[in-house]
């Protein structure tokens, strides 16, 4: 099931729902973030930069997308995993997850990957994301959100995804 392939030249998803930036400035932090659509080696993709910073108790930066309008879910069940075909800095990466059974902004379901330099497509089955800070077992059947985020340490961010979706 495609996500999106970014061909639509602009931040709307496949699903129609918009791609939104979000950093650790909405509780204090200070690291700065940038999410673009762009042309990288001739593929159109999203593109989040910028700089992840610890200071104030911050540390990420992410491209999140609402993965049903209006707050619904998503179903799932019929796939094994999220791929996604990525290219970056040779940076360490997480895909976040969330459901309704989400109830903190920090709390998440964490698989993670590192984007070498060139263009390669990553398979991260379900089973290997991890609750964050919470104590419920991922429900594929109720997926809300999925970020693709930086976080964790002080680095500089850049991420370019040509195509993301689930994969049987």
């Amino acid at each position: 099931m495609l996500i999106d392939d970014f061909s639509s030249g602009d931040l709307i998803s496949k699903l129609g729902t918009p791609w939104r930036a979000v950093s650790d400035q909405v509780m204090g932090g200070v690291s700065d973030v940038s999410v673009t659509h762009d042309i990288i080696d001739g593929r159109l993709c999203l593109h989040l930069m910028g700089d992840v910073r610890v200071e104030n108790d911050g540390g990420f930066i992410q491209a999140a997308l609402d993965l049903a309008p209006s707050g619904n879910t998503l179903n799932a069940c019929d796939y094994t995993g999220v791929r996604l075909s990525v290219r970056g800095n040779s940076e360490k990466y997480s895909v976040h997850l969330r459901t309704p059974d989400n109830v903190r902004p920090w709390q998440s379901y964490r698989a993670h990957f590192t984007a070498g330099v060139d263009w390669e497509t990553i398979d991260l089955p379900f089973e290997t994301f991890t609750p964050y800070r919470l104590e419920a077992p991922l429900d594929i059947k109720q997926l809300r959100r999925i970020g693709l985020v930086a976080i964790g340490r002080a680095f500089h961010a850049d991420l370019a995804v040509f195509e993301l979706g689930f994969y049987r």
